[in-house]
């Protein structure tokens, strides 16, 4: 892996960094969307991106232009940027969604990496073999193994400033996922796609996507840029940078609009359907719901294709704020809600989260408590996992309403759903100094239950008192018969 990448800022998995693209001499800032070009077919100009929506990158398949006998010439001749009329970076496929819908392509890696760098693509994709979900897992490593070859071949080829990436496939086996990061790691490479996964997302598998990536990662370490290919809804675009995605190319806002369908952060709609815009971008504003649905066939695509992009790029920008506010996975937690397969692939994300925890950092904005998912987010499992670097008393009581016991203990401490004990020194740190409703559910208090045990089991010489209030009592009956139990709660 060569030093492209540069993280500047990280929430959860997420992160905010600087790709180094020497050929088109510039910086692009990551996450960062790249609008598909077909240029057979689209009827949005890559012009337009950069002007208007502010695109800093696009993609193109350069095996479209390989076998285009308008576009084939022109891009040997001019060059790729000079016939899209596009300022910014421009990445190329190679062939291997062809590859993976019929069956078959007629290039090698050798030519079509030959081909990109002849007609100015900024960075090339070898041929890889993009492995489909669940088939069987002989298939999975046969397949793998001739992507793990092309992938050192493709190294081998001199491309000078050109990039150049590195797929990482292996079906839905979390090991080979692992495995393959690894080895794509390992090479002289420099962005890495994982590959193959449109079928899940055209699915609602969006916990597998979750699994499929996660493994991806373990095996590419924190350094690497990684590319999600073929994720282009914006609803996921949290969810997929809360995983450690980088860069995301859509085709979805043009094929979408091609349908007449209207893209939101919480799914789509058909623009039939619609009586009010749930949207102010100038498409929205200019026409509104009756007037985007009378207009002739070709504009109604053209602006359809413009609104879903709008609502694609700020979705990014949303984003982006959030990492710089240490509130991304509350961002993600509010999408999650907008579809029950969404919300697998949040709390698939958060069984991640010993994963997310080795590059969330240790202090930020408030932790604000929304949903029983945010018992298990990677800063309560930071708190528990570092009571053992506490200093305890002899006798020590913890208090949920903050009163001191009864009876008299040589300290009193906090309790604070989902986070559990902490010293009242630290009432005003990150991240016990949370903002938690008043009515604690029961996975905030099972999770302060587990700091309770935590501590107790770090210490056996202390005798430890709990004031809880009116915890559940299967709950109490989990902790120790060390702890002395009493209800706060003010309960008969």
């Amino acid at each position: 892996m060569r030093e492209c990448f540069e993280v500047r800022t990280v929430d959860a998995g997420g992160r905010i960094g600087e790709l180094s693209v020497p050929r088109a001499g510039t910086t692009i800032e990551t996450p960062v969307l790249l609008p598909v070009i077909n240029p057979h077919l689209d009827t949005l100009l890559p012009r337009r991106l950069a002007d208007e929506f502010g695109a800093e990158a696009l993609i193109t398949n350069a095996y479209i232009f390989h076998g285009s006998e308008d576009f084939r010439e022109r891009a040997l001749e001019d060059g790729l940027h000079d016939v899209l009329d596009f300022p910014g970076v421009i990445m190329t496929d190679s062939g291997s969604f062809q590859l993976a819908e019929y069956g078959e392509i007629d290039v090698t890696t050798e030519e079509i990496i030959d081909f990109q760098a002849s007609i100015g693509s900024d960075i090339a994709t070898p041929v890889d073999i993009p492995t489909p979900p669940d088939v069987p897992r002989d298939r999975a490593e046969s397949e793998l193994e001739t992507t793990r070859e092309r992938l050192e071949l493709a190294a081998s080829i001199e491309t000078g400033d050109m990039l150049v990436t590195a797929p990482v496939q292996g079906s839905t086996y979390p090991d080979l996922r692992e495995a393959a990061g690894a080895h794509a790691a390992a090479t002289t490479l420099d962005v890495f796609p994982i590959g193959a996964v449109v079928p899940l997302l055209n699915e609602y598998r969006y916990a597998d996507v979750v699994d499929v990536v996660a493994a991806a990662k373990r095996g590419l370490g924190t350094d690497a840029p990684v590319h999600l290919f073929g994720a282009g809804h914006p609803m996921m675009f949290a969810l997929a940078v809360a995983m450690g995605c980088d860069l995301f190319d859509s085709a979805a806002y043009a094929l979408y609009a091609r349908d007449d369908r209207y893209l939101t952060v919480r799914g789509t709609r058909h623009v039939d359907d619609l009586e009010h815009l749930p949207c102010s971008c100038p498409v929205c504003l200019e026409h509104g719901a009756d007037g985007l649905a009378s207009l002739p066939d070709d504009r109604r695509e053209t602006a359809l294709a413009a609104h879903n992009l709008h609502v694609s790029f700020a979705e990014i920008r949303r984003i982006k704020a959030a990492i710089r506010a240490g509130n991304l996975l509350e961002l993600v937690d509010e999408r999650a809600r907008a579809h029950p397969a969404m919300l697998d692939g949040y709390r698939a994300l958060l069984d991640h989260a010993d994963q997310l925890e080795r590059t969330d950092p240790a202090s930020k904005g408030t932790f604000f408590y929304t949903s029983h998912e945010s018992a298990h987010r990677p800063e309560v499992r930071r708190h528990h996992d570092r009571l053992d670097r506490l200093s305890v008393p002899d006798r020590l009581f913890l208090s949920q309403s903050g009163d001191d016991p009864l009876e008299p203990y040589d300290e009193t401490w906090r309790v604070v759903p989902p986070f559990g004990p902490f010293p009242r020194a630290l009432s005003k740190s990150y991240p016990v100094n949370a903002e938690v409703p008043d009515r604690t559910d029961r996975s905030a208090i099972e999770a302060a239950a587990r700091g309770v045990k935590r501590l107790v089991e770090e210490n056996p010489e202390t005798s430890v008192g709990l004031g809880h209030e009116g915890w559940p009592r299967d709950v109490l009956e989990s902790l120790s018969d060390r702890v002395e139990l009493v209800d706060q709660s003010g309960a008969d």
